[in-house]
């Protein structure tokens, strides 16, 4: 099964890169047949070229939620998520509407199911930093961990 870890986020904003430093954190020690690490800083229906032809997708991402506190870190599938907040354009769609849309296109993209995000919560997305803020990287373990069950997961 080939599978795409991918962290998403500016590694440039803060918190708001955690996923990427997941990621490369991984990447740097570990090594699997079928497995591939990689960076993105995009969403919506830019994020579809990214995914496209493989069977499972692990994302990893800040996410920012009214009761979250930061640090926590999430397991969620794209059904879990809200729809865009800013839907104005198709640059603007939500995970699952995007996903919708590329299967529609005839894209070949894993099934809702096959794709698991590990959200990590975020305190901060809008500062310039390299760094993530202290909460945010004493998770990075954590959501290094979750990743690997995850890619560790038997597969159907």
């Amino acid at each position: 099964m080939k599978t795409l870890v991918l962290g998403l986020g500016n590694p440039i904003l803060t918190d708001d890169g955690v996923g990427v430093h997941v990621v490369r954190a991984l990447a740097a020690r570990c090594q699997w047949k079928d497995v591939t690490f990689a960076e993105a800083s995009v969403g919506g229906l830019r994020l579809l070229d990214t995914i496209a032809g493989y069977d499972r997708v692990i994302l990893v991402d800040a996410i920012q939620t009214p009761d979250g506190q930061p640090g926590d870190v999430y397991r969620l599938y794209p059904s879990d998520l809200q729809a865009s907040l800013h839907s104005g354009s198709t640059h603007d769609l939500s995970l699952s509407g995007a996903l919708a849309l590329g299967r529609d296109l005839g894209l070949q993209l894993p099934d809702n199911e096959d794709i698991v995000i590990i959200a990590i919560e975020a305190k901060d997305v809008l500062t310039f930093g390299e760094t993530c803020t202290e909460h945010v990287q004493a998770a990075i373990p954590q959501a290094l961990q979750m990743v690997l069950e995850e890619v560790s997961l038997p597969q159907s």
